[in-house]
């Protein structure tokens, strides 16, 4: 077995995976990897070629592979180490990574610091409960995505889409433009699942239209599938007898959802967070395993990859800091608690009696209109907000100086604030 020694190894070259590695660099590591189990960098970005990526942290639309080859640019200028067509097996609570592939077999990967950066996998058919046969074109957006604009196949003629998650939305867009008909979007909530932006461009522009409080409740076919059959929903989720509809179709999109890609973490026995799906952070965004760090998609599923690009510096400085020796073995904590209307927040926790600025990443539970959030450390309000417009698919992010003094709470008030 081949063994590598290094300071920090970022596992997954994606947008966060490539910001934590350079963010990592500037603030003087030495030895720095990013390990990557696809043939080159960039993650999910590779096959994002529509716009929209960088508004941000860049003041401009791009296109998703644009985002990522600035990355990519930035890491050849450095002595990174990118390992790719590389598979990670297992991360140690002692921070050894093994991994293999085929030029080296087996790795032994010895770091001081880990920043997990392995992005999110998609919620597939049989995690909905879908009933019938699992005939051929029901594949998931992102596959979708992949077969158009990688592999250059139309997967279908004619297309359902259920789920109005971001990437169903563009992919809506996307058949339409490759004359593949769109017969709708059928979405179980009440409410759109993707960016309102998403909802005006790819859906209303193209007039493709979205049925809320619907699901599809059978797929027909089984070779091949011919058609599904739809069906109104009650506000308990119960479908409503008489409202079933068949649509024919040769394709089942999926845009039913994101999952955090975990499984290296649960092998760490790093502590789960059962609203986000991701390991329970601290405001450097380490894990419960002193030393292991997490960013991005695999920390909470974010909207924007600009905030998944500053989720990996935020996790690499704190990463540094624990290799030059900063004490971060037995900290205490203060815990964020989420009130009123927001949902989760991300740190979950924050350093006990440290000074710190802290960027905190929320979700609300339903959307609402002029609201403002007030951020309270031990009784005290050291920041509002106010937001003209909020919902549970746009991610609310803001900075805040906390000193550990106490639980930080934030509490979106509804119906308060000016626009």
């Amino acid at each position: 077995m081949k063994k590598i020694r290094t300071d920090i190894a970022v596992i997954g070259g994606g947008p966060a995976g490539m910001a934590a590695a350079l963010e990592a660099k500037r603030q003087g590591a030495g030895d720095v990897m990013i390990i990557e189990r696809d043939v080159e960098p960039g993650g999910i970005l590779q096959q994002c070629i529509h716009d929209g990526f960088g508004l941000h942290r860049f003041k401009k639309r791009m296109a998703g592979t644009e985002y990522a080859q600035v990355f990519i640019d930035e890491i050849e200028q450095t002595d990174i180490k990118v390992l790719t067509d590389t598979m990670v097996l297992e991360v140690t609570q002692e921070k050894t990574i093994y991994a293999c592939n085929s030029r080296d077999g087996m790795l032994e990967i010895d770091a001081k610091a880990v920043i997990l950066s392995m992005g999110c996998r998609e919620r597939t058919a049989s995690q909905v409960l879908l009933y019938g046969y699992r005939p051929a074109g029901v594949l998931t957006a992102g596959t979708v995505q992949r077969y158009i604009n990688l592999e250059g196949y139309l997967p279908g003629t004619s297309a359902v889409i259920l789920g109005s998650g971001d990437i169903g939305l563009i992919m809506a867009r996307r058949m339409t433009l490759e004359h593949i008909e769109v017969k709708g979007v059928y979405e179980v909530m009440p409410n759109p699942g993707g960016l309102t932006r998403n909802i005006v461009q790819c859906l209303d522009d193209y007039h493709i239209p979205l049925h809320l409080s619907t699901s599809v409740t059978k797929i027909h076919g089984k070779k091949r599938i011919e058609g599904v059959t739809v069906a109104k929903l009650d506000e308990n989720r119960k479908v409503i007898p008489g409202t079933e509809e068949y649509i024919s179709c040769d394709l089942l999109v999926l845009a039913v959802g994101l999952i955090p890609e975990n499984e290296l973490s649960i092998q760490a026995g790093i502590e789960l967070d059962p609203r986000t799906k991701g390991p329970v952070l601290d405001n450097r965004f380490m894990t419960s395993v002193p030393g292991i760090f997490a960013a991005g998609n695999v920390a909470v599923v974010f909207d924007l990859v600009d905030y998944v690009s500053q989720s990996g510096e935020i996790a690499a400085r704190g990463a540094v800091d624990y290799i030059n020796g900063k004490p971060m073995e037995e900290l205490s904590y203060e815990e964020t608690v989420p009130a009123g209307n927001i949902n989760f927040i991300v740190p979950q926790r924050i350093v006990r009696g440290e000074t710190a600025d802290t960027t905190l990443f929320m979700r609300v539970k339903k959307p609402d209109k002029k609201v403002a959030m007030d951020c309270e450390e031990n009784g005290t309000v050291i920041a509002t907000k106010r937001y003209p417009f909020v919902a549970p698919p746009e991610m609310i992010s803001c900075t805040v100086t906390v000193s550990g003094s106490g639980p930080l709470k934030v509490e979106m008030k509804e119906g308060s604030g000016n626009a």
